[in-house]
């Protein structure tokens, strides 16, 4: 029964350390924008198509 009195304290502690944790992103802007992240890898691969497409080309002129 008296263990009960250091893992309450600690629960609690860790609980308010989750929270501030939270709080803290949230305020950072990590959850401003979800849907983005998930298609970048993909707007990526275009970018690169479209400048070797140009690098190409570059050559063939030379």
């Amino acid at each position: 029964m008296s263990v009960i009195y250091i893992v309450l304290p600690l629960a609690l502690v860790l609980a308010l350390i989750a929270l501030v944790a939270f709080i803290w992103s949230v305020r950072g802007g990590q959850f401003d924008d979800l849907s983005t992240p998930s298609l970048r890898m993909l707007h990526d691969d275009e970018q690169l198509r479209q400048t070797g497409d140009t690098d190409e080309v570059e050559s063939e002129d030379d």
